[in-house]
C-alpha cells in the first residue's frame, strides 16, 4: 500500500514520476502528490482523489519543470484522505521534503515533545511529525541529512520506507527502509527511487533493494552511499538485474489488468512448473527443497502462514500434503500468529506464502517462527522481496507482475508450486506408488491446457453475471479441496464487486446458513464429479428445496446436477487434488463481469490494497 517514485539526473522529473505513480496505482492508494525542485525552489501539488486528479491539478497550478522530484500515492492510515494529509510534507521551515510508506508508532510522543519546541503541524500524519524530527536534529546536532535523517530514524518506532530531499543539499536524496520496500535505479548520471520496480523499467535495467534498517544518500554521478542505520556502518549495495518489461506491465489490449490477469493464468502455470517439473523423467526441480531435503523429512509438522488469498491457496496445500505427503499441516492466519504466543519448535517448518512479498503480517510471521528456530520456506511472486530475503529457503510462482489488487493468478501459481512441494517429499518419503505419482505429474503438466478450456466458458458466465448482479448476497459452498475455492471465490465477489458473500464447506449449510435461502439468494457450488459428489448433489437439493438460486461448477458432461441447477458451468474434469486449479476459473471471471457490471474499479476497489506493507 502506498507507491514512493523519486528521481534526480539530468532528465525532466515530472513525467517520469507521474508516470510511476500510475505504474504503482495497483497498490490501492486514496490521495496523490508530487514535489519538484527547479533549481530555486520546490513547488508541490497533492490532492485527494486518482492520479489523474494530481496531473490536471499540478500542471493548471505550479511549474513542473526541474531535473529532481518526488512523487507519493498515499493509503490513509493517521487522518483522513484529504488534500493536506496527501504525501509529500514539508518541515517548519519548508527546506525538508518528505515521503513516506509506512506507520511511525511513536508519533504521538514525538509530536507532542516538539510542539513544546514550538514546532506547528498542519496534518493529522506521522509523515509530517517524522519530517519535523529530521529538521530539529539537523538543527539541534549541527549535522547535515544524512546523519540526521539517521539519528532521527534511531528515535522512530514503526515501519517506513522514506525519499528525503533538503532544499541546502540540492544535489542529493536521503532514501531509508525498515518494513516497507524501496528500490533504487541506476542509470547513467541519474538515479530513480520507488515501492517496487515498475515505475523505471524503461529507463534501467539495474537496481538496488534496500535491505531492513539501511540508508542511503543518491547523488548524480556519484557512488550510491549505503549505511546501515543503527550503527552506522558502511554497507555495499548489491546491484540487481531486474527481470521484468514494459509489456508484462501493461494491459495489453484488455479492459482491465484483472481480466489480463486470469487469462494470463495457463502461461502463469506453465512458467511456475517450468524447468522444476520432468514429467519425461520422472522427478520435480526444487532447489529450496532439495538443499534442505532433511529439514522436511524430519519434520514434526507443516505450519503455513499466510494473509487472503494467499491463505486460501495455503488451505488448498493442507489438503494436497496431508493427502500426498502424510504430513501434518496447521494453516495459520499470519495476522494472529505471532499474537497468540504459538508453540513452535526447531522440528516445525514454515511455509509463508505472499504474492507480493512484503506483507507485513506475514513478515512478521516469518521472525517469530526463526527466532523459535523453526525452518521457515517462503513462497512468493516477487524476486528480491523481503519475504524471499528473510526466508531460509524457497521458491518463486514466476507468475510475472500481477497489478489487479484482487489476486487470480497468485492463487493459480501458489498452489503449483504447493502441489509440487508435496509431490516431491511424498515421492522422497515413499508415501506415493509409481503409478499415481506419475498420473499426478502428468496431470500437473497439461493443467494449463485445462485452464485454457475453463476459460472458454467466459461468454456463458458474463451472461451469468447479468443475472445476478443486483444481489446483495451470495454464498459459496465447496467439500475437500474445493472448499478453499469457495472461500476465495466468495472474497473475490467482496472484494471487488462489494456483494456481501461467504465461502463454507457444503456439509455446514445445513447448520446455519440455510436460513438464509430463499428466491432472492444465489448460491455457488462447485459440484464437480470427483469427490464428494454425492454429498453435494444433496445439498444442492435442500437449495432447490428452498427456492434458492443454483449456480454449479460441473465436471464436463455432468446430466445429474444439470436437472437441480438454475445455470450450469462447465470444466474440464481433472484429478481431485488439481481441480482447485480450474473450478477457480469460473468464480473469477464470475466477480470480474459483476463487478465491472456494477461499475466497480475493478484492478483498485476501494480501501484496499495490493501490498499490506503494515500490520
Amino acid at each position: 500500500m502506498c507507491g514512493i517514485v523519486g528521481y534526480i539526473g539530468h532528465r525532466e522529473a515530472y513525467p517520469i514520476i507521474m508516470k510511476g505513480l500510475q505504474r504503482l496505482e495497483y497498490r490501492g492508494y486514496d490521495s496523490a502528490g508530487i514535489a519538484l525542485y527547479d533549481g530555486n525552489q520546490i513547488n508541490m501539488s497533492k490532492t485527494k482523489g486518482k492520479v489523474e486528479d494530481l496531473k490536471n491539478k499540478s500542471e493548471k497550478n505550479i511549474a513542473v519543470n526541474g531535473s529532481l522530484g518526488m512523487g507519493h500515492t498515499r493509503w490513509a492510515t493517521h487522518g483522513v484522505p484529504n488534500d493536506v494529509n496527501s504525501h509529500p510534507h514539508y518541515s517548519n521551515s519548508g527546506n525538508l521534503v518528505i515521503i513516506h510508506n509506512g506507520i511511525i508508532e511513536n508519533y504521538e510522543a514525538i509530536k507532542t515533545e516538539l510542539s513544546k519546541r514550538g514546532y506547528v503541524f498542519e496534518s493529522d500524519t506521522d509523515t509530517e511529525v517524522l519530517v519535523n524530527l529530521i529538521e530539529e536534529v539537523k538543527k539541534k546536532e549541527k549535522v547535515k541529512l544524512g546523519k540526521a535523517v539517521q539519528i532521527a530514524l534511531n528515535q522512530v518506532v514503526g515501519a517506513y520506507a522514506i525519499a528525503v530531499f533538503d532544499k541546502e543539499k540540492p544535489d542529493e536524496i536521503v532514501v531509508a527502509k525498515l518494513g516497507s520496500p524501496l528500490a533504487i535505479g541506476i542509470g547513467d548520471r541519474e538515479f530513480f527511487i520507488a515501492s517496487d520496480a515498475s515505475p523505471f523499467i524503461e529507463y534501467t535495467n539495474n537496481a538496488v533493494y534496500l535491505e531492513d534498517e539501511e540508508m542511503a544518500i543518491i547523488r548524480p554521478g556519484k557512488e550510491i552511499k549505503l549505511r546501515k542505520i543503527k550503527d552506522d556502518a558502511v554497507a555495499y549495495p548489491m546491484i540487481q538485474e531486474l527481470q521484468l518489461n514494459l509489456e508484462e506491465i501493461e494491459k495489453g489490449g484488455y479492459d482491465h489488468f484483472m481480466l489480463k490477469e486470469i487469462y494470463e493464468q495457463p502461461r502463469a502455470i506453465k512458467d511456475t512448473y517450468r524447468g522444476r517439473l520432468l514429467v519425461d523423467q520422472g522427478i520435480i526441480k526444487m532447489s529450496g527443497i532439495d538443499d534442505n531435503l532433511e529439514r522436511f523429512m524430519n519434520a514434526n509438522r507443516i505450519i503455513i502462514v499466510a494473509c487472503g488469498t494467499s491463505w486460501h491457496a495455503g488451505l488448498v496445500a493442507e489438503y494436497i500434503f496431508e493427502d500426498l505427503a502424510r504430513i501434518p499441516v496447521e494453516v495459520e492466519y499470519a495476522s494472529e500468529f505471532r499474537y497468540r504466543n504459538p508453540v513452535i519448535t526447531s522440528k516445525d517448518v514454515v511455509i509463508a506464502i505472499s504474492q507480493s512479498g512484503e506483507t507485513a503480517d506475514t513478515l512478521a510471521a516469518i521472525k517469530l517462527a526463526k527466532e523459535r528456530g523453526a525452518f521457515v520456506f517462503g513462497v512468493c511472486n516477487v524476486v528480491g522481496s523481503s519475504i524471499a530475503r528473510e526466508t531460509h529457503a524457497g521458491a518463486y510462482t514466476h507468475a510475472g507482475p500481477e497489478i489487479g489488487v484482487a489476486s487470480t493468478k497468485a492463487f493459480t501459481t501458489q498452489i503449483t508450486i504447493l502441489m509440487m512441494m508435496a509431490l516431491k517429499l511424498a515421492k522422497e518419503k515413499g508415501e506415493l506408488n509409481e503409478s499415481r505419482y506419475h498420473e499426478i505429474l502428468s496431470e500437473l503438466e497439461n493443467i494449463p491446457k485445462k485452464v485454457e478450456k475453463a476459460l472458454e466458458a467466459n461468454p456463458l458466465v458474463e451472461i451469468i453475471a447479468d443475472v445476478y448482479k443486483d444481489s446483495e448476497n451470495c454464498l459459496y459452498l465447496g467439500r475437500g479441496y474445493n472448499f478453499p475455492v469457495a472461500l476465495e471465490g466468495a472474497l473475490k465477489l467482496k472484494e471487488i464487486s462489494y456483494i456481501h458473500a461467504e465461502g463454507y464447506p457444503a456439509a455446514e449449510m445445513k447448520h446455519g446458513p440455510i436460513a438464509l435461502i430463499d428466491e432472492q439468494m444465489p448460491v455457488i457450488v462447485i459440484a464437480t464429479k470427483k469427490g464428494h459428489y454425492e454429498k453435494v448433489v444433496s445439498n444442492i437439493q435442500e437449495i432447490k428445496t428452498r427456492k434458492g438460486k443454483i449456480i454449479a461448477i460441473v465436471t464436463e458432461g455432468d446430466t445429474q446436477v444439470r436437472e437441480l441447477a438454475d445455470h450450469v458451468i462447465e470444466v474440464p474434469e481433472v484429478l481431485e487434488s488439481l481441480s482447485p486449479l480450474v473450478t477457480t476459473i469460473p468464480l473469477q471471471l464470475l466477480s470480474y463481469h459483476i463487478a465491472v457490471m456494477r461499475g466497480c474499479n475493478v484492478d483498485q476497489p476501494r480501501n484496499l490494497a495490493k501490498s499490506v506493507t503494515v500490520e
